[in-house]
């Protein structure tokens, strides 16, 4: 995942008033490169899912760097796969040349991202995947802040509760791959400061928890504590917060090397959340920004989380046990990651 930034009181008033005004798109409209040309930009797509049958969890993560020296910009990523009964492993793919994408998002060797399909192939680890999701896309951060670059970076997920079918092969073992995800969508200036991020997946109608929390890189606002945008889709319901911009001083997030914890009140309800990554079912692997600055990140799709909601006299629960995906980030980068 990797980046994000906070707000201050009147950006997020910006952000929350314009997000107001927005009309629905399609999930397919965001897809699509937002990248011109700039230096200093980087760009990701990436998918996050779980097969149902064996618990075996999968990250794609696909990216593209230009240079804040003006050197030629590349296209890189990895892959990672973490089973249910053994460790993750992770191959890497690039860094190449940026090709011309045809109809494609994202293009580099093998390795293809376009609508409804991600395929490739990065050492001992290939994979063949569709993506399907008929509900609308999520927006974690204000839909203006990704249309307009207001802030440092920027997150949503097009496709939120997604049906991922397909095949997973390592070390030459194919494994069908049947179960839900989310394909999400990056791009912005570079990684934070530290970070945390959280995908969960609710129930089998589409319902989903999706949280950035993050303390941005920029001087000034490296010390503050981190602000978390925080976005929850029950079935029949509006997303929750209404305007995560204006909500988001309202969480309080602690991060932690194995996990994150969030608590906050918006609209009438309150939010705890407890995320959990262990560490023998995590990877850790080094982020690089387009000025050259390293960070690392640890990230487990076998993550467990417990979310607790109040409404006034009532509420919801969930525990998710090795099928949330999770993920913290810090600096300076760790040597030992990959």
């Amino acid at each position: 995942m990797g980046t994000s930034a906070p707000l201050g009181a009147p950006a997020a008033d910006h952000l929350g008033r314009s997000a107001m005004s927005a009309r629905p798109t399609e999930p397919a409209a965001f897809g699509p490169p937002a990248w011109r040309g700039q230096r200093g930009r980087t760009e990701v797509w990436y998918a996050t899912f779980t097969d149902t049958a064996s618990g075996t969890g999968g990250w794609v993560h696909a990216e593209t760097v230009a240079p804040t020296d003006g050197s030629a910009p590349y296209a890189h990523g990895w892959v990672a796969v973490f089973p249910a009964d053994g460790s993750p492993s992770v191959e890497r793919f690039g860094p190449a040349p940026i090709e011309p994408q045809g109809v494609a998002w994202f293009r580099v060797g093998d390795v293809l991202v376009q609508d409804g399909r991600l395929r490739g192939r990065a050492g001992a680890i290939a994979w063949d995947l569709t993506i399907e999701d008929s509900g609308p896309p999520l927006f974690t951060f204000p839909r203006v802040a990704w249309e307009r670059h207001l802030l440092p970076a920027a997150q949503i997920v097009p496709w939120p509760s997604a049906r991922v079918r397909g095949t997973l092969t390592v070390d030459g073992v194919d494994q069908a791959v049947d179960g839900r995800g989310a394909v999400a969508r990056i791009y912005g200036h570079g990684n934070a400061q530290r970070w945390g991020w959280l995908h969960a997946p609710l129930d089998e109608d589409g319902g989903v928890l999706e949280i950035v929390a993050a303390t941005a890189r920029r001087p000034g606002l490296r010390r503050l504590r981190p602000l978390a945008m925080v976005q929850l889709r029950e079935p029949g319901q509006p997303d929750w917060p209404s305007n995560p911009a204006l909500a988001s001083p309202r969480f309080r997030t602690e991060l932690r090397p194995d996990g994150f914890t969030v608590v906050g009140s918006a609209r009438g309800a309150r939010l705890h959340v407890e995320v959990h990554l262990p560490p023998d079912r995590s990877v850790s692997l080094r982020y690089t920004d387009p000025d050259g600055a390293t960070a690392t990140c640890t990230n487990s799709e076998r993550a467990s989380v417990s979310i607790t909601i109040e409404r006034g006299g009532g509420g919801r629960a969930w525990r998710l046990d090795g099928i949330a995906h999770a993920e913290v980030g810090h600096r300076p980068a760790d040597p030992s990651a990959v």
